[in-house]
C-alpha cells in the first residue's frame, strides 16, 4: 500500500463527506478509494470512518489522524512546490466562480493579460450567484459581492461597488418618482434580488445625512442573477439598486434614470474567497493576486 496516496484519499473523503464525491474529485474509481481507506485502517489497526448508506462519520481516531495528515501533506506540498515553482511557470486547470456581470464586464475583457503572463493555466469559470460547495466541487476561488459569512473560507477584500437607485422611463411615466426610500415598500415596486445564501429578497438600505432607512421592497419580480436584475429594471418591472459599473451605460443612453438622488446607498464590498486548504497552490496564488490587482486598478466608475 502507498501510505501517502492512502492519506490523501482519506483526507479527501473526510473533506467531501462520502466516498463517491471523493472518487469523483480525485478521478479514481470508487472501489480504489474504498480499498485505500480500508488498507490504511488495517495498517493503523483502528477504524477511521464509520460508514452509513448516505454518508461517512469520522471517528475520534479518524479526526486525530485527519488533523495530523493534513499537516504532513501540507508540508510535503510546500516542499515540492518550493522546488518546482522556481523552475517552471504555474500550470494546470483552475476552477473559478463569479457572477455573470463580473465575468462579462470586468474579468473576461482583461484575461488576455493574464494568459500572456501565465499561458499554461487553463481557466474554468463558473458563472452565476449560486451557493458553491468549494470542496465537493473542487472550486479553487471565487469573486463575490458582499461580506462573506462562511467561516471556512479565507476572504480577501479587493474593492467596493458603488450603488445607485434607478428606474426605466416607462416605469417613471407609469408610477412617478419615489420621494423617499420607504416609498419602495408602499407606492412603488422594486425588482427583488434573491440571495442564494438566505433564499430571501435583499433588503435595501439608504442614508441621507444622519437619517437611515432600511426597506423591505415591494416587488412583482425577483431574480438571483445581477444581469437579469438590471435587465428587469430596464424593462420597466421596478426600481433597482445596482452597481454603477452595470448601469452607467444604460444611464448615459437614457434606458435608465437615477432616482432618490439625495440618498446614498452603502457600497458593497468585493471579496476573493477560497477554501482553507492545506496548501494554496501556485496557480491559485497567481490568479488571486492578478484578480486583486485588476479590481484595484479599475477606474472608480467601472466598479
Amino acid at each position: 500500500m502507498d501510505q501517502l496516496s492512502a492519506m490523501r484519499v482519506f483526507v479527501r473523503v473526510v473533506e467531501t463527506g462520502n466516498f463517491t464525491r471523493a472518487a469523483a474529485t480525485l478521478g479514481m474509481p470508487k472501489t480504489t478509494v474504498t480499498n485505500l481507506v480500508q488498507s490504511l485502517e488495517a495498517r493503523l489497526k483502528t477504524t477511521l470512518l464509520n460508514r452509513t448508506t448516505r454518508r461517512v462519520i469520522v471517528t475520534t481516531d479518524g479526526a486525530l489522524y485527519y488533523e495530523r495528515a493534513i499537516q504532513i501533506l501540507s508540508e510535503l506540498d510546500e516542499l515540492d512546490n518550493s522546488l518546482s515553482n522556481s523552475q517552471s511557470q504555474p500550470s494546470g486547470r483552475l476552477r473559478v466562480e463569479m457572477a455573470g456581470a463580473f465575468a462579462d464586464l470586468i474579468v473576461i475583457p482583461a484575461l488576455c493579460d493574464f494568459y500572456q503572463r501565465y499561458p499554461q493555466i487553463k481557466l474554468d469559470i463558473g458563472v452565476g450567484d449560486r451557493l458553491v460547495d468549494y470542496v465537493a466541487e473542487n472550486v479553487d476561488c471565487a469573486l463575490r459581492g458582499g461580506t462573506p459569512t462562511d467561516q471556512t473560507l479565507i476572504a480577501r477584500k479587493v474593492g467596493e461597488m458603488s450603488m445607485k437607485a434607478c428606474a426605466a422611463p416607462f416605469y417613471i411615466e407609469k408610477y412617478g418618482v419615489p420621494g423617499e426610500p420607504e416609498d419602495l415598500a408602499r407606492d412603488h415596486v422594486a425588482v427583488g434580488y434573491l440571495m442564494a445564501q438566505s433564499g430571501r429578497v435583499l433588503d435595501l438600505a439608504f442614508t441621507h445625512g444622519a437619517r437611515r432607512a432600511e426597506v423591505i421592497p415591494n416587488y412583482i419580480l425577483s431574480v438571483n442573477d445581477a444581469r437579469s436584475y438590471v435587465n428587469a429594471a430596464i424593462g420597466g418591472l421596478g426600481i433597482a439598486v445596482a452597481p454603477g459599473f452595470m448601469i452607467n451605460g444604460a444611464l448615459e443612453r437614457g434606458a435608465l434614470i437615477e432616482v432618490l438622488p439625495g440618498w446614498t446607498v452603502e457600497p458593497v464590498p468585493l471579496y476573493i474567497v477560497y477554501p482553507q486548504r492545506r496548501h494554496l497552490s501556485n496557480k491559485v496564488r497567481v490568479f488571486v493576486d492578478w484578480l486583486a490587482k485588476l479590481m484595484q486598478t479599475l477606474p472608480a466608475d467601472r466598479v
